[in-house]
C-alpha cells in the first residue's frame, strides 16, 4: 500500500512515497516545468494509487516558447482596436518606470546604399582641408541611431513626464576607398522635453494622443569652415485614427550672435516646422515627412518617404527604403538640394 503526502512551498514540491521495503523521497523544484495548482488539485481530488511519475506527467507545464516564437506571435496578433500611437505609448509606459531604461526615440536604421543623383559638394571639404583634388562618392552608407530615457514621471502628480533623447545620423563614404572611407558628415541631436497625454480630445475624427514642448540642439561637431549648429524650442502635437498617425512639429530658433552663427540663413531652408504621417498595413509601415514647402513657396522645402517591410519572417529586423528630395538632408547640406534614395535595414520602426 502506498501513502502519499504533498508539501507545496515557494521553493520545492515534495512527494513522499513509502512502502514497507523501499521508502523513497523525491524533491523537485516547483519551477522545473510542473504546474503547482495542478499538483494541489491532484492532492485533494486524485486517486490514492497515483504515482509521482503519473502526477508529474499530468501536471507538466508546456515547454517555454523560444524568444523568436514569442516575438512572432506578438507581431501577428490582431490589432486591439487602439490607434497606432496609443499602442506605442503603452509600450513606452510599460518600460519608463524601470530603472536605467533606454528606449527607441525616432526610427533606427542603416541604409547600406544611399545614392544622391545630384552628387555631393566636395568643394567645402577641399577648402577646409586644403586639398583641391578632394572628391566625394555619390553612393554612401547612412545610418541613424536614436534613443530616449525618462528623467521624471508624473511630475507633481500632474501627468507630465520629462524625457531626454539623443539622435545621431551619419553619412559615411564607406565605398570611397580613395579617401580611406571617411565619415562625410555626422549630426548630433540631444534634446529634452515635457510631454503629457490629453484625455478625450478629438479634432476632425482624429484623437489627440500626446503633446509636448522642449529644447533641441543640433550640431555636426565640426569647427572652422565646416561648423554647423543651431538651437530650437520645439513642440509636437500627435494625432491618430486607427492605423494612421499624424504629428505636427513646429519650432522657433533660438537666435545667436552673428559672430557665433555658422548658418545665419538656416531657417530659410529648414523653415519653422514639419509634418509627419505614418500608416501601418499589417507588418508594413509607410511614412511621409514634409518640411518648409508651403512656407518657402515650394522652393526650399523637403520631402521624405519611407517604407519598412518584413524580411523573410524574421522578427528582429525589417527592410527599409527611404527617399529624400529637398534641402536639409544634413547640416552640412542644409542649403544644397539633395535627391537621394537608399535601401537597407531598420532596427526599430517609427511606430
Amino acid at each position: 500500500m502506498k501513502i502519499k503526502f504533498l508539501i507545496v512551498s515557494g521553493f520545492c514540491s515534495i512527494f513522499f512515497f513509502t512502502s514497507p521495503l523501499f521508502p523513497t523521497v523525491t524533491c523537485y523544484a516547483g519551477s522545473a516545468g510542473v504546474d503547482q495548482d495542478c499538483l494541489q488539485n491532484l492532492f485533494e481530488t486524485g486517486p490514492d494509487n497515483l504515482t509521482m511519475g503519473e502526477a508529474r506527467r499530468m501536471c507538466a507545464a508546456p515547454e517555454p516558447k523560444q524568444d523568436h516564437e514569442r516575438v512572432r506571435e506578438s507581431v501577428t496578433l490582431e490589432k486591439s482596436g487602439q490607434g497606432v500611437i496609443t499602442e506605442r505609448l503603452e509600450v513606452d509606459q510599460s518600460n519608463i518606470r524601470k530603472p536605467f531604461t533606454l528606449m527607441s526615440h525616432r526610427n533606427n536604421y542603416i541604409l547600406l546604399g544611399a545614392y544622391n543623383t545630384k552628387g555631393w559638394n566636395a568643394a567645402r571639404f577641399a577648402e577646409a582641408y586644403d586639398k583641391e583634388d578632394l572628391e566625394a562618392d555619390d553612393l554612401e552608407v547612412e545610418f541613424q541611431l536614436s534613443i530616449k530615457t525618462p528623467l521624471a514621471i508624473d511630475m507633481f502628480d500632474s501627468g507630465i513626464d520629462l524625457f531626454a533623447a539623443y539622435t545621431v545620423r551619419s553619412h559615411w563614404q564607406f565605398y570611397n576607398s580613395d579617401m580611406s572611407s571617411p565619415f562625410r558628415e555626422t549630426n548630433h541631436e540631444p534634446e529634452a522635453w515635457l510631454q503629457m497625454q490629453p484625455e478625450n480630445l478629438e479634432i476632425f475624427g482624429f484623437t489627440n494622443t500626446v503633446n509636448g514642448v522642449g529644447i533641441n540642439h543640433m550640431s555636426n561637431g565640426q569647427g572652422g569652415l565646416l561648423s554647423r549648429s543651431w538651437n530650437r524650442v520645439v513642440g509636437f502635437f500627435s494625432f491618430e485614427k486607427d492605423n494612421l498617425a499624424v504629428m505636427f512639429r513646429p519650432w522657433i530658433r533660438i537666435e545667436e550672435s552673428l559672430e557665433d552663427d555658422d548658418n545665419t540663413d538656416i531657417t530659410d531652408f529648414y523653415g519653422h516646422g514639419e509634418l509627419w504621417l505614418a500608416y501601418t498595413l499589417g507588418e508594413h509601415t509607410f511614412s511621409f515627412m514634409s518640411r518648409n514647402n508651403l512656407e518657402s513657396g515650394f522652393s526650399k522645402g523637403a520631402v521624405e518617404l519611407g517604407w519598412s517591410f518584413p524580411l523573410f519572417g524574421y522578427p528582429y529586423l525589417k527592410g527599409y527604403i527611404q527617399y529624400f528630395s529637398g534641402y536639409g538632408a544634413s547640416l552640412i547640406d542644409y542649403n544644397q538640394y539633395v535627391n537621394q534614395i537608399g535601401i537597407g535595414i531598420q532596427l526599430t520602426d517609427v511606430l
